[in-house]
């Protein structure tokens, strides 16, 4: 095993895993305008490879733009998005799930524990996750251990994931390079490319998802009084994280305002279109 496998390595990384199935997270993936590689990762989960431009060329914390797109990916629709991530000197996780506040923990490079205890109980309960089993494996990950460093803490979460389903594929092993990520994640039959499409053609797939009666995780209770609701408040929070990350420079949270926008844009449009009673 190589000094690179053994622990968290100079180049950051990360990871996000959508609890859902490929075909409802590639949508709302391509929004990102990330290149990623969209793969199966356990019965009712997903993996998502980012290219990993924003950190790796423009200097950006890693933590800070998979917080964003977690956050994009999960608003409006009905799953919650983990977002993995390290780098030299720390690795961490961001949970996001809908319009609630993201929940995160963070360990240093050495396995320390940096993050608030409370943050693991938010993490098990909006997964679902056993809140005795679970929990007490969970609880482990936050005591002091000078034999366990960064990398083992995220297999450690990890491995309490399998129990709800999760089963990340051989090879994207958490502090990996991110051309390694993405390597062992094309090889899987099931891999899908992600790649923004261009404007002209992601306004005709919105514009034929407002057409369509089959609107998935893009218009959650469509057709229903909390629709028009919905849309209101993602157009509302999407404004201010627009502004936020356009102030401080950040891809991730300027990212996850416009995707934000456009869910609410695309919400109001098929409110005002479809037909009344």
């Amino acid at each position: 095993m190589s000094t690179e496998d053994r622990a968290i390595g100079p180049a950051p990384g990360g990871l996000l895993l959508c609890r859902a199935d490929p075909a409802s997270v590639a949508p709302a993936a391509q929004l990102l305008r990330e290149p990623m590689v969209l793969t199966r990762a356990g019965p009712g989960w997903s993996a998502l490879v980012p290219e990993g431009r924003p950190w790796l060329d423009g200097g950006e914390p890693v933590d800070r733009v998979l917080a964003g797109w977690a956050t994009a990916l999960a608003v409006g629709a009905p799953w919650p998005v983990l977002a993995l991530w390290w780098d030299a000197d720390r690795a961490g996780y961001t949970l996001a799930a809908g319009f609630r506040r993201p929940v995160g923990y963070v360990w240093l490079a050495n396995g320390t524990p940096a993050g608030e205890d409370e943050a693991m109980r938010t993490f098990a309960a909006r997964l679902g996750l056993d809140p005795v089993h679970d929990m007490q494996a969970l609880e482990h990950l936050t005591a002091p251990d000078t034999g366990v460093d960064a990398r083992a803490r995220l297999r450690g979460l990890l491995a309490v994931l399998t129990r709800a389903g999760l089963t990340l594929p051989p090879d994207l092993t958490p502090g990996a390079a991110s051309g390694r990520l993405r390597a062992a994640a094309r090889v899987r039959p099931d891999a899908e490319e992600i790649e923004w499409p261009g404007r002209r053609d992601a306004l005709r797939a919105a514009r034929d998802a407002v057409g369509s009666t089959r609107l998935g995780p893009w218009l959650p209770w469509a057709a229903t009084p909390k629709a028009r609701v919905l849309a209101l408040t993602q157009v509302a929070a999407g404004l201010p994280l627009t502004a936020w990350g356009l102030r401080h420079r950040s891809g991730g949270w300027l990212v996850a305002g416009a995707l934000l926008l456009a869910h609410g844009a695309l919400g109001l449009v098929y409110d005002l279109a479809r037909p009344r009673d």
